[in-house]
C-alpha cells in the first residue's frame, strides 16, 4: 500500500468525519420529515431548550446546546424573522434574552407529534440496542467537547 493510501485509507476511520457525517445524514431525515412544519431539526432544538431555560440569554442558550455563538446568532436570527423568538435586553444590559413569542410554540406543537414520528421511526429502523449503545457513545463524545 502506497503513502497515500495508507493516509486515505486512515482518513476514512476519522472520528469526526464519521461523526459529522451520520450527523449530516440524520439532520437530512429530520430536516426533511420536519419541512411542513417550517422548522428545521437544529431550530426544533434551540425552541426547546429556550422554552425550557426561559428566559435565557445568548451565551446561556449556546453553552447549553454546545453551540458556537456565531453559528447560534445566525440560526436566532432566522427563528426571529419568522416570529418564533423575541430577542430583547436582558436584566444586564451587556446581555440580550430570548423568549419563544406564541407563534414559536405554536411551530413547536406542530413539529413535535412529527418529529415524535421520525424519532420512532428511526429508532425502529437502528433498533433499540443499537442505538442504546449509539446514544450513550454520543454522549461520552459529547463530554469530550464539555471538558475543555
Amino acid at each position: 500500500m502506497t503513502e497515500m493510501e495508507s493516509a486515505k485509507a486512515k482518513v476514512a476511520q476519522c472520528v469526526c468525519g464519521s461523526v459529522r457525517k451520520a450527523a449530516r445524514a440524520i439532520t437530512k431525515i429530520y430536516d426533511d420529515a420536519l419541512r411542513p412544519a417550517g422548522l428545521r431539526i437544529t431550530q426544533l432544538g434551540i425552541l426547546g431548550v429556550a422554552i425550557r431555560m426561559e428566559p435565557v440569554t445568548i451565551s446561556q442558550l449556546a453553552e447549553a446546546t454546545i453551540t458556537d455563538r456565531t453559528t447560534l446568532t445566525r440560526n436566532l436570527k432566522l427563528l426571529e424573522r419568522k416570529k418564533f423568538i423575541r430577542i430583547q435586553p436582558g436584566a444586564d444590559q451587556r446581555e440580550r434574552e430570548i423568549r419563544v413569542t406564541t407563534r414559536g410554540r405554536e411551530a413547536l406543537s406542530l413539529a413535535y407529534p412529527i418529529w415524535k414520528e421520525t424519532q420512532d421511526r428511526v429508532i425502529k429502523e437502528l433498533g433499540e440496542d443499537r442505538w442504546d449503545l449509539l446514544r450513550e457513545g454520543l454522549a461520552a463524545v459529547t463530554s469530550l467537547a464539555k471538558e475543555d
